[in-house]
């Protein structure tokens, strides 16, 4: 079994155009439902706070992060595979929402999947709190739709 990377061993920079490719490697990895790289291009192109992480052995994580009128949304955060469960995540929130703090925000926003557990754990540990449900949000299997948590910090 490969050692997991130190995510403290990982640099966080801004996304460009050329990391989308690696990006998409990881989104496909991870989502059953992954967003398209036409998304993580508009996002750029828009200017959002698009960071990832990058390790010796390429991109370990990254996050998409928007900020308007106080606001601040929390749009993906994901882990590879093999980063996962190694604090690299937590480092990774923290970033954006330091990111959300010096842009503006004063509350930050992000949806997530009811099964997604280890999610749920990392934002609930962080502060976040739940504020509302967002019916039949996320794409299921057999055309089915889940709904999502929509949780909340005060920054």
């Amino acid at each position: 079994m490969a050692a997991r990377p130190d995510p403290f061993a990982v640099q966080l920079r801004p996304m460009g155009a050329a990391d989308i490719d690696a990006v998409m490697a990881v989104e496909l990895s991870v989502y059953p439902y992954p967003w398209t790289e036409g998304i993580f291009r508009d996002c750029l192109r828009v200017g959002y706070c698009c960071w990832i992480a990058d390790s010796a052995a390429g991109i370990a994580g990254y996050f998409v992060l928007s900020v308007a009128t106080g606001d601040a949304h929390l749009l993906n955060l994901c882990v590879a595979p093999d980063s996962q469960r190694s604090g690299l995540g937590r480092r990774m929130l923290r970033h954006a929402l330091r990111l959300a703090r010096e842009h503006g925000g004063d509350t930050i926003f992000l949806e997530v999947r009811p099964s997604n557990e280890s999610a749920i754990a990392l934002y609930r540990n962080s502060g976040f709190v739940e504020v509302g449900m967002r019916r039949g949000y996320y794409p299921a299997p057999k055309g089915e739709r889940e709904d999502a948590l929509v949780l909340a910090l005060v920054l």
